[in-house]
């Protein structure tokens, strides 16, 4: 094997590491929103620094790989698309620990469950790390035949965030001493919301790497 190669090969796997740390970051976050577990929020942001320190790795690595061995053709889309995915997975860690941070303050235990039901965040959450899981999947298989099937799912997340706005606007007007509460969880669900908009990014890189062929702006107006 070239030497270029196993700095690829070494790229992936970091790559495939810190996809594996925001997974479960977002799968924690989840629990421990839906349990309303303050220590496992806690977990959650004490990891964060964990996935910054990844992306400054990676960075800097594939930066190096470009100055030394001046990549052509996939080999350089493989790198510039590592650049943008483990931006774009800090960003989604940035979101799950904005979660854990929600739990944390208990800005969003005071939440009625009925709402909670309503409003359908566990489907949301659901969603969104069956998009991240399917992403990786077709990143680790070298096959974009799952992208179409992901980016659907990022239309029902946006699908069930406009709906809460709406149930959102309801509740507080029934119950306007519970205004604050009722606007933290909507913060709350427009951090999933954007979670599916970045995912949807993640597939735009997929897809450039492997098909050499640009999505952006073609699924989705504005992210």
């Amino acid at each position: 094997m070239k030497h270029t190669q196993k700095e690829l090969l070494a790229l992936r796997d970091e790559v495939s590491e810190m996809w594996k740390l925001v997974l479960s970051q977002l799968e924690k976050s989840k629990q421990a929103f839906m349990n309303r577990d303050v220590e496992l929020a806690h977990e959650v942001a004490s990891r964060e620094k964990r996935v910054d320190a990844f992306e400054l790795k990676i960075d800097s690595d594939c930066e190096n790989y470009i100055a030394l061995f001046a990549p052509v053709a996939i080999d350089l889309r493989l790198v510039l698309s590592m650049i943008k995915i483990c931006s774009t997975l800090e960003r989604i860690g940035d979101f799950a620990e904005g979660i854990a941070r929600h739990v944390i303050n208990d800005e969003c235990l005071q939440v009625d469950r009925a709402l909670i039901d309503e409003l359908q965040i566990e489907t949301m959450f659901e969603t969104v790390i069956s998009m991240l899981t399917d992403s990786y999947a077709a990143l680790e298989s070298e096959n974009t035949k799952l992208t179409g099937k992901i980016i659907a799912k990022d239309e029902v997340v946006d699908e069930l965030y406009h709906r809460a706005v709406r149930l959102i606007a309801d509740y507080i007007r029934a119950h306007p001493e519970m205004t604050e509460c009722g606007l933290n969880t909507m913060l709350m669900i427009r951090k999933l919301e954007r979670i599916g908009d970045h995912c949807s990014n993640i597939v735009e890189e997929i897809v450039f790497y492997i098909d050499a062929k640009v999505l952006k702006h073609g699924t989705k107006q504005s992210r």
